[in-house]
């Protein structure tokens, strides 16, 4: 397939771009930079500004584009930076596409969401037709899930990938935990009661290349492991496959004096499921905690 791709810096981008290359596809990556290779195409999504041709004649988009919601304190600037990196860059390539004749539309837009969406759900399990949650990161997900409309009413297959919280020692949920539970100075968060909507760095890979000719699936779909488990399950299996003690649990108000608004999110609870992929038949490798989080630090 002939695919072009947006956010392809960030973690899970780089590795999917390589993924995609190594089974044989063309991928072509988006840089708001002057390009430095041939597979590179120049966009300016805070403008909104992306040559049609750039995008006429490939097979399918994808855009995992969007700030880092861990890697900066919420001020008021950094939510709007949070916002407008996700609708810009989604409502650029929407718009683009749907302005493009018919036979110039690529098959499918895969366009990054996230399980943000639902907001804090306590026990209550949800699927992918639950409606949209309270909160900044369930606002930001309602408005980043609308952009997209313009190629879905242009007869674009679109999926909304509602991403959990990726496992692998080097980014996603992991990385920044990994030297605390080494040290032994880690434990749950707040009351650990609260559900981790987790998945394997290696299903998420599968699964978004599945999406990708799964012609029968369109609208959202949760990338998600099929066997979520609270805070306290995870800091339990994580420190035991570390070898170490997890027994400094970490006070909710100490997390919102480390993390100001992004604390409320780290205390939410969301437990939901992959109905979606589960119905299509996808293969899950890792559907189980312990196993997923054994590949994560050693594979």
């Amino acid at each position: 397939m002939r695919i072009l791709m947006a956010g392809v810096s960030g973690f899970l981008g780089t590795r999917l771009v390589d993924r995609l290359t190594d089974d044989g596809h063309q991928v072509t990556r988006l840089v708001r930079r002057s390009p430095r290779t041939a597979d590179e195409q120049r966009w300016d999504p805070t403008a909104g500004q992306l040559d049609p041709a750039v995008v006429a004649g490939v097979d399918a988009v994808v855009n995992l584009a969007g700030a880092g919601v861990g890697d900066k304190r919420w001020t008021d600037d950094y939510r709007r930076v949070i916002r407008s990196s996700r609708v810009d860059t989604t409502t650029t390539l929407a718009v683009t596409i749907a302005g493009l004749p018919a036979a110039d539309r690529p098959r499918v837009l895969l366009n990054s969401s996230a399980v943000g969406w639902y907001g804090n759900t306590g026990d209550r399990v949800v699927e992918e037709d639950a409606p949209a949650g309270d909160g900044f990161l369930a606002d930001v997900c309602r408005v980043w899930e609308a952009a997209t409309r313009p190629a879905e009413d242009a007869g674009v297959r679109v999926v909304r990938l509602r991403t959990g919280l990726p496992l692998h020692r080097d980014g996603g949920l992991l990385k920044p935990q990994l030297l605390p539970f080494k040290l032994g100075i880690a434990g749950r968060l707040g009351s650990g009661r609260q559900w981790l909507p987790w998945i394997s760095l290696r299903d998420w890979l599968d699964a978004t290349v599945f999406l990708l000719t799964a012609g029968e699936v369109a609208g959202a779909v949760n990338v998600v492991g099929p066997n979520p488990v609270t805070n306290a399950e995870f800091t339990r299996e994580f420190a035991r496959q570390l070898h170490r003690p997890a027994i400094v649990p970490i006070p909710a108000v100490a997390l919102k004096v480390a993390l100001g608004g992004f604390a409320q999110e780290a205390l939410t609870s969301t437990r939901v499921l992959p109905a979606v992929l589960t119905r299509a038949g996808f293969p899950w490798t890792h559907p189980e905690l312990p196993a997923a989080l054994h590949a994560a630090l050693h594979d």
